[in-house]
Formats: structure tokens, C-alpha cells, sequence
């Protein structure tokens, strides 16, 4: 069995620091954005520097994986900041209401591309996709969200890569886990679209195993931990999905199931490293990579209309929290079990607890 750092190796992107430092809107001198595409000379060799609107709509683990790992692949790609790429970092900071005027700056300034992470984000991003093109990471489900006409066809001038949940697989882990549940409360924000539909997929599979699903709902760090107790005290078992809201808070929302003794399944790796019990899911750095590849092509005249949504269904891995599972060993009002196959598989990763 594999075991993971606190967080994934930093990679070689540490050099991009000063460009992605704080949560604030503003962007160091060398990733102000350009007015488009220019020539730059070097030496006696020109050749393009694409400028590039890189936003996020909070920090937290997944989506700066994302974020790092898309920086680090494109200078491995020959693409560095400051050089042939002028980067325009923006944090929403957490604000949906920061994200149209973050999108309006980089379609004023004339970007080449728009990179947008998450949903939310992505969201926001379409609607300046007939200036610039729109290439999203980390949608859960870029149809159901109307970003796209089809994964196979995106039809407009937006396409990207998608960490679509596998509710089927993490539901099938809970029974795997803890045999004896009959009831599972899940906890998202409803204003998150990607969330919406992914608990509307786990409830439908939970449910056809003869599970009795629950939901509470939050929209802030307050009304998520209110929820978090109340599910706590009266259900086996909880989940939540690659929620924004949820990630932002994992740390307590994660100490309030565990303190009630119950295995809280999460949708990310980095919910698990963060407080959650466990999850089926895929390595968001080879998902930031791949969104990096994705704009490189596009920079180079690929038509994101037709250019295939990546969803990444394979080479997934089951994360265990360690600490939670001695805690929910010694103490849960759940039982949990760990097989000897699960053991012994290579693709499952046990992480300890981190903030």
C-alpha cells in the first residue's frame, strides 16, 4: 500500500511563487496580462508571447494541485512566464461576485485564453468565450452545468477537462468499509452546480443498494458546520462532493463527523487529507497537466468546439485517511472494516491529517 505526503510534491513551479502569492486580485508585475498575442525579441529570434487569464474561485488543496501542475507542464512544454507566456494569476477569493470582473479584466486586456478552474469559475468564464477562448479544469459535469453541448462535441469556444465523481465506485467503497450503514447524509452547497449534480447521482446509486440518503444543504462555512452536526447525530455515514464550500471548510467539518464517529466519504484526495474518512478518486495533478496540454494546443489553432471534453475515469485510487480510521476503529458508532485485498492493493493510498 502506497503512502502519500501531507500534500503532493510542490513541483518545480515553486519559481512561478511570486506570481501566485496571497488571495488577492492583483497580479505581480512579471504575470500582468498583455493585450494579446506579441513578438518578442531574442537576441535574433522572435517569436510569440501568448498572454494567458489563469482564475480560480478559492485556494484549496485540489485546485491548487491543479493550478501548480498546469504551471510546472508548461514550462516543461517550453512555455515559461516572463518569457514567451505572460501569466494573469486572479483568486476570487472565495466571492462568486469577484469572478465576472475578473473575467471582464482579461477580456479587456485581449488574453489569447482563458484557463478557469472549477466549475463556478468556468461558469463565469463562458461568458466571455466569443473574446477569448475558454479552457476550464476541474468540472465535474460540464454538460449538466451548460458549458458544453456534448463531452465529444463541446460546439462552442469552451472546452477542458472534467474530475467527474465516481459515485458509483464511492458508494460501492462504502459498503466495502462499513458493511453495516443504512443511512448516508450528504452535505454540498446547492449553489454549486457540479455539486447538485453529483449528489443527485449518488442519491440514485445509494439509494438502488437499498441505502436511505438524507441531505443538508449549506452556502457558507457557518451554515455547512450547522448542517454537519445535525447530519452527524442522526445518519451511518456522510458524503460530500468536490464541493468549494465544503473543501474550504473540511478541516472542522471533517473534526464534527469525526468526533460523532462517523465516516465522512468525500469526493477529492485532498478532502481526505484534510479530514474526510475516505474516497475513489483521480490524481488532479495529471488533470492540470493534461488542462495545460489542452491550452497549448488550442494557443496553437486546435478549435475547442471541436476539441474533445478529458474526463478522466481510469487509473483511479482509493484514499484512506489513516487517523480517521483509527479513530472510527476505537470509538465510531459505525463499524469499519479495511480487507485484506484493499490492504494489498497498490492503488490504495493511505494519507494522515493535515490543515
Amino acid at each position: 500500500m502506497k503512502t502519500m505526503n501531507h500534500f503532493r510534491k510542490t513541483l518545480a513551479v515553486l519559481a512561478a511563487a511570486a506570481m501566485l502569492a496571497g488571495c488577492s486580485s492583483s497580479s505581480s508585475p512579471s504575470s500582468a496580462s498583455s493585450a494579446g498575442s506579441s513578438t518578442a525579441a531574442a537576441g535574433s529570434t522572435s517569436e510569440t508571447v501568448y498572454s494567458i487569464g489563469l482564475a480560480q474561485l478559492v485556494d484549496h488543496p485540489s485546485l491548487n494541485t491543479i493550478r501548480d501542475a498546469m504551471l510546472d507542464e508548461f514550462k516543461k512544454e517550453g512555455y515559461v512566464d516572463g518569457e514567451n507566456l505572460k501569466i494573469n494569476y486572479q483568486n476570487a477569493a472565495g466571492k462568486t461576485s469577484n469572478l465576472d470582473s475578473i473575467m471582464s479584466g482579461y477580456a479587456t486586456d485581449g488574453v489569447d485564453a482563458i484557463i478557469a478552474i472549477a466549475t463556478p469559475t468556468a461558469m463565469s468564464a463562458q461568458n466571455y468565450a466569443d473574446q477569448a477562448p475558454v479552457i476550464f479544469s476541474a468540472v465535474s459535469d460540464p454538460v449538466e452545468a451548460g458549458l458544453v453541448e456534448s463531452l465529444e462535441e463541446p460546439g462552442g469556444n469552451i472546452t477542458g477537462t472534467s474530475d467527474e465523481i465516481q459515485v458509483d465506485e464511492i458508494v460501492d467503497l462504502m459498503l466495502e468499509l462499513t458493511p453495516d450503514i443504512k443511512t448516508v447524509g450528504m452535505l454540498y452547497n446547492p449553489g454549486e452546480a457540479n455539486s447538485v449534480a453529483t449528489t443527485s447521482r449518488f442519491k440514485e446509486y445509494a439509494e438502488s443498494k437499498g441505502l436511505t440518503v438524507t441531505e443538508k444543504t449549506g452556502t457558507d462555512n457557518t451554515t455547512m458546520q450547522q448542517a454537519a452536526v445535525e447530519l452527524a447525530n442522526s445518519v451511518d455515514a456522510m458524503f460530500s462532493p468536490n464541493d468549494n464550500t465544503v473543501a474550504t471548510g473540511m478541516v472542522s467539518l471533517g473534526q464534527v463527523a469525526r468526533d460523532a464517529g462517523v465516516p465522512y466519504y468525500v469526493g477529492a484526495d485532498s478532502m481526505v487529507e484534510t479530514g474526510g474518512f475516505a474516497t475513489v478518486g483521480i490524481n488532479y495533478e495529471d488533470l492540470g497537466r493534461e488542462s495545460a496540454r489542452m491550452t497549448i494546443d488550442v494557443l496553437n489553432g486546435a478549435n475547442p468546439a471541436t476539441l474533445p471534453v478529458k474526463v478522466f475515469k481510469d487509473d483511479l485510487n482509493v484514499y484512506i485517511n489513516e487517523d480517521v480510521l483509527k479513530d472510527l476503529e476505537s470509538k465510531g458508532k459505525t463499524k469499519v472494516e479495511v480487507p485484506a485485498s484493499l490492504e494489498e492493493d497498490e492503488n490504495v493510498i493511505k494519507v494522515t491529517t493535515t490543515e
